[in-house]
This record gives structure tokens, sequence and C-alpha cells, in this order.
């Protein structure tokens, strides 16, 4: 891996000498293993713990087939997808590899007794397969995680729509929380040269998710003058949409739990900021019952900060937690988009509200190409920046993991795989010093509130 490095860090390296470097038999790796799936039986949600879960393993190089990449991974970062690959919730991903293996001979790779996650990365090409025309060894990319088998009529309109769609390190192995990672070519992205490898690795899985359900149209199609309730703002997913209704001249609401959390979302410019917490909004009486009334107190609250209008859309992701109260604030003919369900996935709400005006569900995961493609061009030209707070060793991922289940971090927390340090890869230095406090953003909130918890200590 040493000379991968070198190559990777000298200023004059040529495609033909990455092309001509030799791979290794063996590359490090964040796994979790098939006979660990029952480690947490028994235990709450809460209660599983990714730091013993999640291993660093050497796994051996997987096998290139044909319109694939092998990239030398320089950073990665952490996804809710990783946690519950973690506590193997909903369900242990090993089935999603069992199948993947049945599809054909080539994909029987996938199907392990480990599984390398991870669904972003910044990084180098390495290798390239056959049919693979538009990436050579050398290139600095990042990796969108739709991989599709484009096989079917259906993928064709919408990759997302295709029957073979997965989600790469999560429904596919050798991911990107690893020193090598296996893509399909056509995930591929060029790097933001302005950012940093670190940087570049973390907006990949949430922005591009972000995308597709706050500004596509194939989801919420949002546009100016629009009120937007985005829960959790300040975190993974929701930094983004705050991003992008700000760059798109909607109206943010945004959703904390925290006031450190408020003063992130009104650094990015946002102006309306609820504290749920601080506000004590309690949408559950009991497990199994809903208090209207908090709806009510939540959408006047909302009204407050909109001049009486309701809202247009609903950036939601939190589910059953908050569902009911997303689909009563929203105005008649409004959109709710929803693309996860991080605390609980059977949904409850009045559909009196629903049905009666006229409001709509959109179902959001991911993004197809396309819309990862202009997602990045938009982090490429400075428009979106990255909310990267903090940056883990490898050997660290469970820790990072953890904190992410906990709900301990802000925006986004990075993972250096072969980068030696912070701080490398970038390649213009001058674009970058036009956004250097955007790009940083979260990065001084996380040590802010360092020294704040320092100090009370």
């Amino acid at each position: 891996m040493k000379d991968i490095l070198d190559a990777i860090q000298s200023a004059d390296a040529t495609p033909a000498d990455f092309a001509a470097l030799p791979l290794p038999e063996s590359y490090r790796a964040v796994t979790v293993h098939k006979d660990e799936t029952e480690l947490f039986a028994g235990l709450e949600t809460r209660d599983k713990d990714p730091r013993k879960s999640l291993h660093v393993d050497d796994v051996p190089v997987p096998e290139l087939g044909p319109g694939e990449a092998l990239v030398a991974v320089m950073a990665s970062s952490v996804n809710y997808n990783s946690v519950w690959t973690s506590i193997f919730e909903p369900l242990s991903t090993f089935g999603f590899l069992e199948r993947y293996g049945r599809v054909s001979e080539l994909t029987k790779r996938h199907d392990l007794p480990y599984h390398v996650i991870g669904s972003d990365l910044a990084g180098v090409v390495l290798r390239t397969g056959p049919g693979v025309n538009s990436w050579k060894p050398g290139d600095e990319v990042v990796a969108h995680c739709l991989s599709v088998e484009l096989e079917s009529s259906d993928g064709h309109n919408d990759t997302m729509l295709d029957p073979e769609q997965r989600i790469w390190g999560f429904e596919t192995n050798f991911g990107g929380l690893a020193e090598i990672a296996l893509v399909k070519s056509n995930q591929l992205m060029p790097k933001p040269d302005h950012l940093s490898w670190e940087e570049a690795a973390a907006p990949g899985l949430v922005n591009s998710t972000a995308y597709r359900q706050l500004v596509s149209r194939n989801g919420a199609g949002m546009k100016q003058g629009d009120n937007v309730l985005i829960w959790g703002a300040s975190g993974g997913l929701g930094s983004y949409a705050t991003q992008f209704a700000l760059a798109g001249g909607a109206n943010p609401v945004c959703v904390v739990s925290s006031p450190e959390k408020a003063a992130i979302c009104e650094a990015m410019g946002a102006e309306a900021v609820i504290d749920r917490n601080a506000e004590g909004y309690r949408f559950w009486k009991d497990e199994r019952t809903q208090d209207p009334k908090e709806w009510k107190r939540f959408g006047k609250r909302i009204r407050e900060f909109t001049g009486g209008e309701d809202i247009d859309i609903v950036f939601e992701h939190p589910g059953r937690e908050t569902f009911g109260a997303s689909v009563y604030v929203t105005r008649k003919g409004g959109t709710i988009t929803t693309c996860a369900s991080t605390s609980g996935y059977m949904h409850e709400y009045d559909n009196r509200y629903l049905w009666m005006s006229l409001k709509r569900i959109i179902g959001s995961h991911f993004a197809n190409y396309r819309e990862a493609w202009e997602a990045n061009r938009l982090v490429a030209k400075g428009k979106i920046h990255p909310t990267l707070s903090k940056v883990y060793a490898m050997e660290e991922t469970g820790q990072a993991a953890y904190d992410v289940h906990r709900n301990l971090h802000q925006g986004k927390v990075g993972v250096l795989c072969l980068a030696p340090e912070e701080g490398l890869g970038v390649r213009d230095a001058e674009k970058r010093a036009q956004h250097v406090d955007a790009i940083n953003l979260f990065r001084a909130a996380s040590a802010e509130r360092t020294i704040q918890y320092s100090r009370n200590i």
C-alpha cells in the first residue's frame, strides 16, 4: 500500500504510473462478521454498540469485473446505514449479500462471511475493468452509492427503479470504509478539487439523498419561496437539506435538539430554528398514543416564523416519532417526503389530514446517477459545502458509528483510510480560500462544543 500512497501524494505520477503499480493481495477494511449476527440479540436498539461488532480486518482484493473499478480509498465517512449494518437492524446485511450472490457468477464474490461496509469514498482509480472508457488509473474521484445492473427496462427512466438496484457498501460488499474499494464505474464522479480527501468523502450519500428528496422532480420539486420543514437540520441529511433550501430560495424551518445545533443552522443562514427539546414538544403521550395538541402547538410555532403560512414541504427522516406531526403541519396540497425512519419504521398519522387536504407522501431513496452527479457538481462549484465535524482513524470507526447511533455528532463524521492525516488532497487552494469558512463551519462548531464540554467537567 505504501507504493500506492506514494504515487497518490506525488505531483508527478502519470496514469501509466498508476496502471503499473502492483495491486496488493490484501487490504485493511472495516467489516462485520456473519457469525456475529446474533451478538445483540435481546437488546434494545439504543443499547446495541457498534464498537463491539465493527472490526478492522485484512481481506483479499476482490476480482475486477467488466464495467468496474478498483479505487484506492483515501477517506470515507459514516452514514446511518453503517450504523444499521453494525447493529444488524432492521435485519442482517448478509441476507442482501446472499441474494446478490445468486444474480450471476460474478456477483458470487459478494457473498462472503464478512461484509466490507461503507457507502462513501474519495480516492484514486487504480484499475478499470473491460468496457470502462470514461475513467483511467490516477483519476481522483468520489463515488455515489447507487449500484444497478440496468438489464431491465424498469430502470432506464430512473435507475432507482431498477429491480436490481442496491446501495453499495450496504447491500453489496467491498464498500468504502477500507483502503481499497470495488465500485461500478458509473458510480464514479470527479473529486471537488478545492476539498481535502475527508471533506470530499463526506457529502456523497447524504448530499445526493437530500437532493433527490427535496430538489429533484422525483422528490418534492422544491421551488423558490417554499416553506420547508427540515427535521434534524444540523445532522448528516438535514444539514444538506438546509443548504439546498437556502441556495434554492426556499425558507427552511429547521428543527434541532440543542442550542449548539440551533447555532449551526443559524450560521448556515437559516432564520427559523426550533429547538424541540427546549420548547418541550412531546408528540407521543405514550408508546401507543400520539398527542394532537402537540401537533397543533408545533404548527402554531411554525406559523410564527412563516408569517402565518403552513409548510409546503416536509423533509422527513426520523419516522415514527415525528411523522404524525409532519402530516398535520403540512399545508393543503403540500408534500411530505420521507427517506428513512431512524426513530422507527411503523409510522402512524391521522389520515383525515392527508386525504381531506390532498397532501402527498413521497417515498425517496438515495438518488439516480444524474441526481448524484448534479449534487456533486454543486459541491464542486462551491454552492453546497461539506458538513464534516469530526474525523476518525479507520481503527476508530466503531466509535464513529457509536457516536452517530447515539446522536452525539453534528453533520457528518469522516474516516481516514489511506490518507495519513487530515488536510491532504486540495488541488485548488484559491477556490478553497473563497469558501473556507463554510467548509469549516461544522468543524468549528464541534471544536467549540468540545471546549464547552471540557469547561463543564
